[in-house]
């Protein structure tokens, strides 16, 4: 391939004339190459880039995606450590320390037995304090068949409690156990009169677990109006519960199967008009369908 050199003569003095000031007294003859010679020969040497001016990188924009990305991400960020410290601040804070605890529902017992009960949790922040922790406090109460708890900002715990429901009284030497449906003991008293619930008949003994079960099945499913009409229960067994009124009627229960139903018809007969001339000594709703009064 043809050289693009050209050569060039530099004139040095003239023939028979002394050299000049600073030169060798010799011309010189050079090659160079064209600016704009784009030739590339193999086993060429790139040409650098020039000193000045055309070392500069071009910058080009963030495409508009990637940087929504970013800005997205960070703002998610932010406002994670943001609630993270929202959080810690609430969980931790003095400021929604326990101060005041109001209760709700109860009869058997006082509230204050079960502010008293409670008072572990004073000073504690709310939102650490769960039900769980307030029904491992008042366990001891056996009063208490539940609980429901509910936070009231800045520094007060809501307690709402379900009592048990008392059924009958069983008679324990000089005194009486008031005891629910399952059997759970939630007073004494002395005095049976003083409480208008039946007491349960255990024939001069302690009566069998599964006839004193029957029993409470019984009483749990009737009304409160006649509930306080009883005077006794007692059962030969557990398909012959019977019950007695304070004015000496008896009721036939029978078992306690459907004792809905049952309860139901004996609310509705006793409700009936009484006949002065044919007075209703007993009331047999052991078939609920077909009661009978004799």
């Amino acid at each position: 391939m043809a050289s693009t050199r050209r050569p060039t003569y530099r004139g040095g003095s003239k023939a028979g004339s002394g050299p000049s000031s600073g030169g060798t007294g010799t011309d010189v003859i050079s090659a160079s190459k064209n600016a704009g010679d784009t030739g590339s020969g193999r086993g060429r040497t790139p040409l650098s880039a020039p000193e000045h001016g055309s070392g500069q990188v071009l910058s080009f924009p963030e495409p508009k995606r990637k940087r929504r990305r970013r800005i997205l991400l960070s703002t998610i960020g932010i406002v994670a450590v943001l609630m993270a410290a929202i959080v810690a601040a609430a969980v931790y804070s003095p400021v929604l320390a326990l101060r005041t605890v109001t209760v709700q529902g109860t009869k058997l017992l006082g509230a204050e037995r079960v502010q008293a009960a409670l008072a572990p949790l004073q000073g504690k922040p709310l939102p650490q304090i769960s039900e769980a922790d307030v029904t491992a406090l008042l366990k001891p109460l056996v009063q208490i068949k539940e609980v429901r708890v509910r936070a009231l900002p800045p520094s007060t715990l809501h307690v709402d409690v379900t009592e048990r429901i008392p059924v009958a009284l069983v008679k324990q030497r000089d005194t009486y156990q008031l005891v629910d449906v399952d059997g759970v003991q939630l007073s004494t008293t002395k005095d049976a009169a003083s409480v208008p619930l039946p007491v349960i008949d255990g024939g001069g003994g302690t009566l069998p677990k599964d006839l004193f079960r029957a029993i409470t099945a019984v009483l749990g499913a009737l009304p409160a109006d006649v509930l306080s009409r009883l005077s006794n229960a007692s059962a030969g067994s557990a398909d012959a519960v019977e019950l007695k009124l304070v004015d000496g009627q008896t009721i036939v229960w029978g078992n306690a199967g459907e004792k809905e139903l049952k309860a139901r018809v004996l609310a509705a007969l006793l409700k009936a008009p009484a006949d002065p001339k044919n007075p209703v000594k007993v009331y047999d709703v052991s078939v609920p369908r077909h009661p009978v009064t004799r």
